[in-house]
């Protein structure tokens, strides 16, 4: 189980439709809005 870093929910790995890689690391997100808000300012939420 993954943590949506911008929603903070919880988000099947093997399921996730929507991920991201950043800085050599993966992140999993429950929803496109979510996704696009990490795309856009990765760092605002790590």
């Amino acid at each position: 189980m993954a943590k949506d870093v911008v929603c903070k929910m919880d988000v099947k790995e093997e399921k996730a439709k929507y991920t991201s890689d950043y800085k050599g690391k993966k992140y999993y997100f429950c929803g496109e809005h979510c996704k696009k808000s990490f795309d856009k300012e990765p760092a605002k939420y790590l």
